[in-house]
């Protein structure tokens, strides 16, 4: 077993060859062979984003911070935010970085063929990463609360309650209510 504890390795900068704007690199990691893993920790500043590139057995990033910009050669470019998990399959051209206004997060895993993990391409032209400004934000759709199963389909009293009596009479059951209430702790407290 190897441990590399945090903080132990030095961050790297982004080589401005493959990389635009500021980017960090922290936390290399790559398997001792046979293994052919390897990945990093990548934080990518406002603005800043991957060139085009490709691995020759594909990509994995999960997104821990922050909000980025994804893009596969002839697709849209696409948010991703913490917790997105991004395949790109082996050989498809892509680039992925921050958002023009906020500073994004991920851990990025790919493996070696050959020796070769990646292959980079020409940068990413400020209009088609400009695109991504026109993507709309990711909104998660609510999810349905959760209900035990025996309550499911049962309406509330209250539900079963409204409109059979005016203001009046409910103010005056929830008097009832109350008046019952009161008495019954009082009852408690001399029982004690």
């Amino acid at each position: 077993m190897l441990i590399r504890r945090n903080g132990s390795q030095a961050s790297a900068k982004g080589n401005a060859d493959w990389f635009t704007g500021t980017v960090r690199i922290d936390s290399p990691f790559a398997g001792e062979e046979p293994a052919r893993v390897s990945g990093a920790v990548v934080t990518f500043e406002p603005g800043a984003r991957t060139a085009w590139h490709t691995h020759p057995l594909g990509q994995t990033l999960i997104v821990t911070a922050g909000c980025g910009w994804a893009q596969r050669e002839g697709g849209p470019v696409e948010e991703i935010r913490p917790g997105d998990v991004v395949w790109f399959a082996a050989n498809e051209k892509h680039w992925h970085g921050a958002t023009s206004e906020t500073a994004m997060t991920h851990i990025a895993i790919q493996e070696k063929l050959d020796g070769k993990v990646v292959d980079w391409m020409e940068q990413v032209a400020d209009v088609q990463y400009r695109r991504g400004e026109t993507t709309r934000p990711y909104v998660p759709k609510p999810r349905p609360p959760i209900v035990p199963a025996k309550m499911a389909g049962l309406k509330t009293a209250a539900d079963r309650l409204a409109g059979q009596f005016s203001d009046d009479d409910v103010e005056e059951i929830v008097d009832e209510f109350m008046q019952l209430r009161r008495a019954g702790r009082a009852a408690k407290r001399s029982e004690k």
